[in-house]
């Protein structure tokens, strides 16, 4: 079994409170979650009103599946309106190892 994740650090665009941050998170990771059936949650950050830390997290019996995932979900975030995505950081584990 291949699990990969992978950790996104967002700058948020014109936001200024933290419920207008809720308003641009929520629906992103609600979005990742329907569109890829994956894990994901935001996982760091959450008393900053412009950054956002987001963890995705997939599983399969193929690591090349594992990585399209990845792939496309990265695609998917770095192309959302509004936000710009400063880093993507990956790890995969492979229950054999």
């Amino acid at each position: 079994m291949w699990v990969g994740t992978i950790e996104f650090d967002l700058l948020l665009g014109d936001v200024h409170t933290l419920k207008e941050k809720r308003s641009f998170v929520r629906p992103l990771v609600a979005d990742v979650r329907r569109t890829f059936d994956v894990s994901v949650a935001e996982t760091d950050n959450q008393d900053l009103y412009r950054r956002a830390t987001v963890g995705v997290a997939a599983v399969s019996g193929d690591n090349a599946h594992v990585i399209d995932v990845l792939d496309r979900v990265e695609q998917f975030v770095a192309g959302r309106p509004g936000l710009d995505l400063l880093s993507a950081h990956r790890t995969f584990f492979n229950t054999d190892d």
